[in-house]
């Protein structure tokens, strides 16, 4: 069984069918068979992009609530909070030129020791340069 560490950028793609692509519809078929994380940001961060979209007219709150009940049914894990927030999170953003929330999911991934599977450039790179190893399918 693979696990992995989800971000927010992956997950959002299979909402919106113009971000859709191979590595994202990859990352959906592996977890068939994953133990899958997210921060404790992750639902806020799910549930900002779809208000957002939904003001703009992008997706109705029919639509999300539909999305969200496919999100419930995938086996995600919700980790119970961010370790060391202030001591390691902040100084990664930093350095990396980061917002905390994505700097939360390569911190999770060096907790956990697990893959990172994002679409975002800027957090790929900067979890290879902290020796995170990225989701490959």
């Amino acid at each position: 069984m693979r696990s992995f560490i989800l971000d927010c950028s992956v997950t959002m793609s299979w909402c919106f069918e113009d971000e859709s692509g191979k590595y994202a519809a990859s990352v959906l078929d592996a977890m068939a068979d994953a133990e899958v994380q997210v921060p404790s940001i992750w639902p806020l961060e799910v549930a900002n992009v779809l208000l957002v979209a939904e003001r703009r007219r992008r997706i109705t709150p029919v639509a999300s609530a539909v999305f969200i009940r496919h999100l419930s049914g995938l086996p995600i894990t919700v980790a119970p909070r961010v370790h060391d927030l202030f001591a390691r999170v902040l100084p990664l953003a930093r350095s990396a030129g980061l917002s905390a929330y994505d700097a939360a999911y390569i911190e999770l991934a060096q907790e956990t020791c697990l893959p990172l599977a994002s679409q975002d450039r800027a957090m790929r790179t900067a979890a290879r340069k902290v020796g995170v190893e990225l989701f490959a399918t």
